[in-house]
C-alpha cells in the first residue's frame, strides 16, 4: 500500500496519525473567529485545520429544509450565514501557511472547488455527502490534487464508484471511515470498518469522528487509522450547530498526544523485549530444592519446586525436565538446582 502525501507530509502506518482539526463552519461566518481557530489548532498540536467552502446558491436550491436533529434553523440560513468570501478564505489559508499548519477545505459545489483551486490548496477534502456525488468527484479529480474522502452514509459499492473515478484520473487519495450521526453513539461507530476499507481498497484509511470526546479516535489508531478528524472549537458555548459536538483546545491536545502514544504502542510483535530482560532475574522463578536431597536420590515434587529469583540454570517451565532424574551430590534445602547437580 502506498502512503498518502500532502505537501511533503506523508500519511500512513509508518507515521504518527495525521490529526485534522475540523473547524468546518464553527466560525459562523466570522473571519476573525476563523483566524483564532487556526491559531488555537496550531497551539494544540494539530497537523491540519479544515474548513468548509460554501457558496450557497451554487450548492443548493432554495429550501426550507432543516438539517435533521442538528438544528431547528433552516439549512439555507445556516449555510448562508457561515459563508466566507474568497478573500477571507485566502486570508485563512495564508495564516495557516504562516504558522505552519496544513490548510484543507471541503468544497460543496463546482464553484467552491474552483475557488479553492484559485487560492492554491494543496489537496481537497470531500465530505461524506459528496462521496457518491460522482459528477463533483470527477470535477475535483480532474484538478489532479490529492483527495481525502469521507465515507459516511455510503456503502462499499457506492464508495467504489468514486474510487474508480479517482483512479481513472490517477489522483492520490485516501478514505475516511465516518458515521453521519451527530453525535454518533459509541455503539454505532463500527470502527472495524477501518479494517474493511483498508482491505477492500488497499489505500490509507482514517477516521472522521462525530462521537463525543476522543475515545473512539484512540481506538481507531489501534485498528490502523492513519488520520483523525474531529470537529474543533474554542468553546462549545459558541453559537452554531456543530459547536456542541466539537472538542475544545485541551481535548485536541489530548487527542494529538494520545494518538501518538497509541501509534507508538503498536510497534513490534510478541517476543521478549530487550528492555524486559533485567526484570527476568527477579520476576522469573527457578527450580529449587524444598527439602534436603541426597546424592542419587530421585528429584520429585516432594523435594523440588519453583521459587524466585529467576537466576538459576532451570527456570520454572523446566521443572518437569528435572523431575524423575537423580541428584549427583547432596543438596541442602532452598538452593537453586544447577545443571551439574542433575544426572
Amino acid at each position: 500500500m502506498e502512503e498518502f502525501e500532502i505537501r511533503g507530509r506523508r500519511i500512513g502506518s509508518n507515521h504518527p496519525p495525521f490529526v485534522i482539526a475540523e473547524v468546518g463552519i464553527n466560525h459562523e461566518g466570522s473571519v476573525e473567529k476563523a483566524l483564532r481557530l487556526v491559531d488555537a489548532a496550531k497551539e494544540a498540536g494539530a497537523d491540519c485545520v479544515k474548513f468548509q467552502c460554501h457558496i450557497t446558491e451554487a450548492e443548493m436550491i432554495p429550501t426550507n429544509m432543516k438539517p435533521g436533529n442538528i438544528s431547528d434553523e433552516r439549512l439555507w440560513d445556516i449555510i448562508k450565514r457561515c459563508e466566507l468570501t474568497e478573500e477571507e478564505e485566502r486570508k485563512v489559508k495564508e495564516l495557516c501557511e504562516a504558522v505552519g499548519i496544513q490548510y484543507l477545505s471541503t468544497p460543496f459545489s463546482r464553484e467552491a472547488a474552483d475557488r479553492l483551486e484559485r487560492i492554491g490548496v494543496d489537496a481537497f477534502k470531500i465530505g461524506s455527502g459528496e462521496c457518491n456525488n460522482v459528477p463533483l468527484v470527477e470535477h475535483i479529480a480532474r484538478k489532479r490534487k490529492p483527495i481525502i474522502m469521507s465515507t459516511g452514509m455510503n456503502d462499499i459499492p457506492s464508495i467504489r464508484r468514486s474510487v474508480e473515478v479517482m483512479k481513472e484520473h490517477a489522483v492520490p487519495f485516501m478514505l475516511m471511515h465516518c458515521v453521519s450521526i451527530y453525535p454518533t453513539p459509541y455503539d454505532k461507530m463500527r470502527l472495524k470498518s477501518i479494517v474493511q476499507l483498508t482491505t477492500e481498497f488497499d489505500v490509507p484509511v482514517g477516521l472522521s469522528d462525530h462521537s463525543l470526546g476522543i475515545y473512539t479516535c484512540l481506538g481507531a489508531v489501534a485498528l490502523g487509522a492513519v488520520a483523525l478528524e474531529k470537529h474543533f472549537t474554542i468553546s462549545r458555548s459558541w453559537p452554531g450547530p456543530d459547536n456542541p459536538i466539537s472538542i475544545e483546545p485541551q481535548e485536541l491536545r489530548d487527542l494529538v498526544n494520545g494518538s501518538r502514544a497509541v501509534w507508538q504502542a503498536l510497534e513490534g510483535d510478541k517476543q521478549i523485549a530487550e528492555d524486559e530482560k533485567p526484570v527476568i532475574d527477579f520476576a522469573y522463578a527457578s527450580v529449587v530444592t524444598i527439602s534436603p536431597v541426597k546424592k542419587g536420590e530421585l528429584f520429585g515434587l516432594n523435594n523440588l519446586w519453583v521459587k524466585r529469583p529467576g537466576t538459576g540454570d532451570f527456570i520454572g517451565q523446566d521443572l518437569y525436565k528435572v523431575i524423575g532424574r537423580k541428584a549427583k551430590r547432596d543438596l541442602p534445602k532452598d538452593i537453586q538446582v544447577k545443571k551439574e547437580d542433575v544426572k
